[in-house]
């Protein structure tokens, strides 16, 4: 049987393949929801969106329940890691730059 730690022994760069798949096949299946609620609000992001800022939204998830993740330290390392810190910060840019506001709303 295959066990939780043996698939998250695979790794790119230190991160567990794994636990990227699932965030962001979670994402995608939530994505449908997550719009829905967010129509509720007048606006309207669609799931390329949600897609894109699936990393950007984990840190700042895991920084809010104070779970220090590889992820997390080293984007918030001030000296090096400039490439995931470039990526997380397109990824925002590209997630939101999609997101529009409705108007005439009626949830």
């Amino acid at each position: 049987m295959i066990t939780l730690e043996y698939l998250r022994s695979f790794r790119i760069g230190g991160y567990a393949i794994f636990d990227l798949v699932v965030s962001f096949v979670g994402i995608y299946l939530l994505a449908p929801l997550l719009s829905k609620i967010c129509r509720k609000f007048s606006l309207r992001v669609s799931t390329l969106s949600w897609l894109f800022l699936t990393l950007p939204i984990s840190i700042v998830v895991h920084l809010l329940v104070n779970q220090k993740t590889l992820m997390v330290q080293d984007f918030l390392d001030l000296q090096s890691h400039w490439g995931l810190k470039i990526l997380i910060i397109t990824l925002t840019f590209l997630g939101i730059r999609n997101i529009k506001k409705l108007r005439n709303c009626k949830p």
